[in-house]
């Protein structure tokens, strides 16, 4: 058993983005293996999903099993064809080039992800019986020390503006990292209260659900 601290958490978001690189075949596999010519990739980089699968579309993935015209989605698992039907998966990936550090935090929170259920009671029993249905949308808050030099405020605003989803990377202490695909909003307007740091606001709300890596 281990039981680790947050303090040391290192956040980034993706600043560039590759070319859109077309997969013209997704195996059901775990790893699911895809096919795309001439494709450059190499093992650890990061890439965006777009994909004929809901549960691989719009999520965040890293290179494995690398070769010349192949690349394996490291962390996920299609074997089930009835959630990942056959050939049903192909679309494109795009490589994450550069990141920019979100410096200078000073706290998070984070909400959403709470489940929610159908109940329903049958006439003849009258005892209310209850399944699980889905989960809330999850959004991440930062509290971010103001600072208009950084270079965070300028790929904050650029995401908040155009709402286009980013990947933003959480990188632990004790090693691994987290990734998310959110939307980005950010208020560039600082926070002034009376000896307390000036702050901004930016919130990172998921595409989809986050991928762990424990190296």
């Amino acid at each position: 058993m281990s039981a680790f601290l947050p303090n040391g958490t290192v956040y980034s978001i993706a600043a560039t983005y590759g070319p859109a690189i077309p997969v013209t075949a997704l195996t059901n596999a775990a790893p699911p293996v895809a096919t795309a010519a001439a494709h450059g990739l190499v093992n650890g980089e990061i890439l965006e999903l777009t994909s004929g699968w809901v549960g691989l579309d719009g999520r965040p993935s890293r290179v494995s099993l690398s070769t010349a015209g192949t690349f394996g989605l490291e962390g996920y698992n299609t074997t089930n064809v009835q959630a990942y039907p056959a050939l049903g998966g192909v679309g494109s990936v795009r490589k994450v080039l550069t990141w920019t550090q979100i410096s200078q935090v000073l706290g998070n929170d984070s909400s959403g992800g709470e489940q929610q259920f159908v109940d329903w009671v049958y006439l003849e029993d009258g005892t209310q019986r209850r399944k699980p249905t889905y989960k809330n949308a999850k959004t991440l808050t930062l509290t971010l020390a103001d600072d208009p030099s950084l270079a965070w405020n300028a790929i904050l605003s650029a995401a908040d503006f155009d709402g286009l989803p980013r990947i933003l990377r959480a990188a632990l202490p004790q090693g691994g990292a987290i990734y998310y695909n959110v939307y980005v909003g950010f208020d560039s307007e600082p926070k002034l209260t009376a000896n307390q740091i000036n702050a901004v606001i930016a919130t990172f709300t998921s595409v989809g659900k986050l991928i762990r890596y424990a190296t």
